[in-house]
């Protein structure tokens, strides 16, 4: 596979991590679920942000791995709010690696579509404020 280098989208990551060894399956890559649950902290900062509170994950509208994470690459989360409902969100996320630390490269490596929900304490649906409120 050869590492196509991309450009970071502009702004902070949400979310920025290095995989150990123990977050590798047998094959020396990392655990597409390690990825997975770290995209929807990731989408869920963004929509707790934006929601100002507490929201819940509702669904994975879209997820696609485009290359492997390995070990000790250094893996940025993005985020970006989508849409607004009155109670939902949509979120993008978009995983970059990079790698080769002597001679740097960053690949895209995942992207996916997520929605939450604004919830209040109890857990029940509450709208989301205006973005201007």
């Amino acid at each position: 596979m050869i590492d196509t280098p991309v450009s970071l989208p502009e702004g902070q990551p949400a979310l920025r991590l290095v995989p150990m060894p123990q977050n590798e399956n047998m094959f020396g890559d990392i655990f597409g679920g390690w990825i997975m649950a770290h995209v929807d902290i990731a989408g869920g900062v963004a929509a707790m942000r934006r929601a100002r509170g507490r929201v819940a994950t509702v669904a994975v509208n879209a997820f696609r791995f485009q290359q492997p994470v390995s070990s000790g690459d250094l893996v940025s989360f993005y985020a970006s709010i989508l849409s607004v409902g009155k109670t939902s969100l949509s979120v993008s996320v978009e995983v970059f690696a990079e790698r080769h630390p002597q001679n740097p490269v960053t690949v895209k490596v995942t992207e996916a579509t997520l929605t939450y929900v604004a919830i209040d304490d109890s857990g029940n649906k509450r709208d989301v404020p205006a973005e201007n409120a």
